[in-house]
């Protein structure tokens, strides 16, 4: 398995192999990968003659010291999971310094108000570390397929969005919610999860599943008053927002539209462990 750490080397290794007609696919994680990862490196592989995964815990996108430095870390462990699925990835692994180059800024985006939506409510400046890491990868690795999950769907939206307004040249995939036995959508921060809330967990997801059931036939408003009161009674699970939006533009529905498409979003926090979900509601 080839292991890069610097930006140079790969993109020269990466021109050659796209000289030579190879297609290229990019998986962005921040590593401490699980099923839900490994499902988009597989997707990718299916896809594209060369798979690169990037492994950076990038920190302009944490707006939060504590969950940026409790953030998992397990590159060894990565690489072996990587390399038992398929030794011909290749991994790309930057320092900051690498990437920032001694100066840890973002770059200021405008996403046309995606931005100002739900996370970007809570997490302020997170989208313009998202946009300048991703903006970044793109211009190293030049993929022509990028690969990221629906759990952060808003992100997904808005890396389309820098795709279109950037001009750059790659076909964003979106691929859907790995989820836990119990229904807990995958993420790197359920391993700081205690065994017994990792379990209680799955009454998020079972919540937006009931959400979505009552949306067939109740406003969003009344939807939303229900899933607010489920949280309140339940003492493990403390809901910083439940939006119910528009597809397309996340703007918070107040009047539900025949042909418009609809998602639930979900943000919760446990201990001091922050956990997101979404679902389709038509």
């Amino acid at each position: 398995m080839e292991i890069f750490h610097q930006k140079k080397p790969l993109n020269i290794h990466i021109e050659n192999l796209k000289q030579q007609g190879s297609s290229v696919g990019l998986v962005p994680t921040m590593g401490a990968l699980h099923k839900g990862h490994l499902s988009l490196v597989k997707k990718a592989l299916k896809n594209n003659d060369i798979v690169v995964v990037s492994i950076f815990v990038n920190p302009t996108q944490f707006d939060n010291e504590s969950d940026l430095k409790k953030y998992p870390r397990h590159f060894n462990e990565d690489i072996e999971t990587l390399r038992s699925l398929n030794n011909s990835v290749i991994v790309f692994a930057p320092s900051v310094d690498e990437v920032y180059e001694n100066n840890v800024k973002s770059e200021r985006f405008d996403f046309d108000g995606l931005e100002n939506e739900m996370e970007g409510k809570f997490r302020k400046g997170h989208f313009d570390g998202v946009g300048t890491i991703v903006k970044e990868l793109f211009t190293i690795v030049k993929p022509d397929d990028a690969y990221f999950g629906e759990k952060d769907y808003q992100q997904l939206l808005i890396i389309k969005k820098l795709v279109k307004k950037h001009e750059i040249p790659v076909n964003i995939v979106g691929c859907p919610i790995s989820r836990e036995s119990n229904g807990l959508a995958m993420s790197s921060r359920n391993e700081r999860l205690p065994g017994y809330i990792r379990s209680q967990a799955s009454f998020i997801y079972e919540t937006l599943q009931k959400a979505k059931e009552k949306f067939g036939t109740k406003s969003a408003n009344k939807v939303q008053e229900w899933v607010q009161k489920q949280f309140q009674n339940n003492k493990l699970f403390n809901l910083e927002y439940f939006e119910i939006a528009d597809s397309n533009t996340l703007k918070t529905v107040k009047r539900k539209k025949k042909n418009e498409t609809y998602r639930a979003f979900v943000a919760v926090y446990v201990n001091d462990i922050r956990l997101i979900d979404n679902i389709a509601l038509n």
